[in-house]
């Protein structure tokens, strides 16, 4: 019987329309992240009557529980997007819990209901990521991830910095409700890409599909081999038996063996270090930024705002040529000099408006030299961003080569995805915490100097243990 294929099946499975949904729902999570920033300050303070003073401390709390939310997340919804058939369902699960954790957030009468929709919203956030990047990776080859993955990480730049420029200039200029559209819109261009997309299968096996028969990627062991199109398709044969005996007894075997493997693996651990320097360090300058510019220059949520566009633009033109050379040179050259040019910058960003720094007050002269170095440090910023996940994925597709019954693509992209997940979280949670504990004890400019220190170790890992094999030197596969 001929297999009728859905309608529109050879462009919403095209790899463009996969990758590019994909891109969306990074965006859309990221940029729902950041877009609570510069508002929470008016949130807090006229819409739940929070004293000033402890804005803060709110806004640090407000972070950090999103990145443990995700840490605690991110393995469950890995686990779980092993056992679904598509990978199309967990995206779908995870845009319904962002949708209702912003709706919870946007209409938070309380502080416990604003918490508890950031709550949603991190774990909703841990899924986009896993099962996004796990998509992506499978769906790119391994010449053109690093670009790929830089494209896609331009705009999970776009949306981490696009969040708070946007929420600031619009509740400013037109209003709190006006300010909450934009994201309500984004989510629903995310549920049309996510409803459109159909995950590519080839046509024999959604027959089989379609027929009960569930396919399986894991070889037979002792060179027994699977059915081929002459074996009959029935549900009881024993070579399928066989193989659904072998695989549920090594299941567990295998998924244990996988970690291990991976975490013994120098190159995943420097790549798990430079996934959760680049979360923090983000997440730090948002967590910090909004009070501190209020205080030093008086600006209010425009130019809050604007301060984050000077950090956006530049690593939205960037992050796409910094993918192009890490796949021409390798992830150690550029890595190490984005690192070694953050050091200063950082540094820098703290002078303005500090009393050790008359000459850097917070005049024109102070606004001026705040303003340059955040459009030095978004541009430089690209170079080390993305680069623990393209690791993480060279890694498993050198591994797959190696092994494909251990590495098998689909599984083994979900689980390093979470494994990067949980370094992300783990960054997103210690960065606001550790700058807004720093912040308030010994001030913004000695607060730098520490995130400087971290960005100058960090450049010298990057150079011991980073991957100088240029990505296109495959691994042969074993015949």
């Amino acid at each position: 019987m001929e297999f009728k294929k859905p309608w529109g099946y050879s462009w919403r499975s095209s790899r463009f329309l996969i990758v590019s949904s994909i891109t969306v729902a990074l965006f859309a999570e990221t940029f729902l992240y950041g877009f609570l920033t510069p508002i929470l300050s008016y949130m807090l303070e006229e819409r739940l009557h929070i004293d000033p003073s402890q804005t803060q401390r709110y806004t640090t709390a407000l972070l950090t529980i999103h990145g443990f939310v995700g840490l605690i997340a991110a393995p469950a919804i890995g686990y779980l997007a092993e056992k679904t058939t598509s990978q199309k369902k967990p995206l779908l699960i995870s845009l319904a819990g962002c949708l209702v954790g912003t709706l919870m957030i946007a209409l938070a009468s309380s502080v416990w209901v604003l918490f508890l929709g950031r709550v949603l919203q991190g774990a909703a956030g841990a899924g986009t990521w896993v099962v996004g990047f796990a998509l992506l990776a499978n769906n790119v080859d391994k010449e053109n991830l690093g670009a790929s993955m830089g494209m896609a990480m331009s705009f999970v730049t776009a949306g981490i910095l696009g969040g708070p420029t946007v929420s600031g200039t619009l509740l400013e200029l037109f209003g709190y409700w006006t300010a909450w559209s934009l994201p309500l819109v984004v989510l629903a261009l995310d549920i049309i890409a996510r409803v459109i997309m159909i995950e590519p299968r080839s046509e024999s096996s959604m027959h089989a599909s379609d027929n009960g028969i569930k396919s399986s990627s894991t070889p037979i062991p002792n060179n027994e081999a699977a059915p081929g199109e002459s074996t009959t398709l029935l549900s009881d044969a024993p070579s399928t038996i066989k193989q659904k005996d072998y695989e549920a007894e090594n299941k567990g075997d295998q998924k244990m063996k996988f970690y291990k493997v991976m975490l013994s693996e120098p190159r995943v651990l420097i790549a798990l270090a430079n996934v959760v320097v680049v979360a923090a360090l983000g997440s730090g300058i948002n967590n910090t930024l909004p009070v501190h510019l209020r205080d030093t220059f008086g600006w209010k949520s425009f130019f809050i705002s604007m301060m984050f566009f000077c950090l956006q633009v530049p690593n939205i033109f960037f992050s796409g040529p910094a993918g192009w050379l890490r796949d021409r040179l390798g992830l150690r050259g550029p890595a190490t000099l984005g690192w070694i040019g953050l050091t200063p910058l950082v540094l820098l960003m703290g002078i303005p408006g500090d009393s050790h720094f008359p000459w850097a007050g917070g005049d024109a002269a102070g606004k001026v030299i705040f303003t340059c170095t955040l459009i030095a440090l978004g541009s430089v910023y690209s170079l080390v961003r993305g680069v623990g996940a393209v690791q993480m994925a060279y890694v498993v597709k050198d591994m797959e080569a190696k092994d494909p019954i251990l590495f098998d693509a689909n599984i083994s992209n979900l689980r390093v995805f979470s494994i990067t997940e949980v370094g992300f979280s783990i960054g997103m949670m210690f960065g606001p915490l550790l700058t807004g504990s720093l912040f308030e004890t010994i001030g913004f400019f000695y607060m730098t100097v520490a995130l400087a220190a971290v960005c100058l170790v960090q450049a010298i890992a990057s150079w011991r243990w980073l991957d100088t094999k240029h990505p296109t030197e495959e691994t042969e596969s074993p015949a």
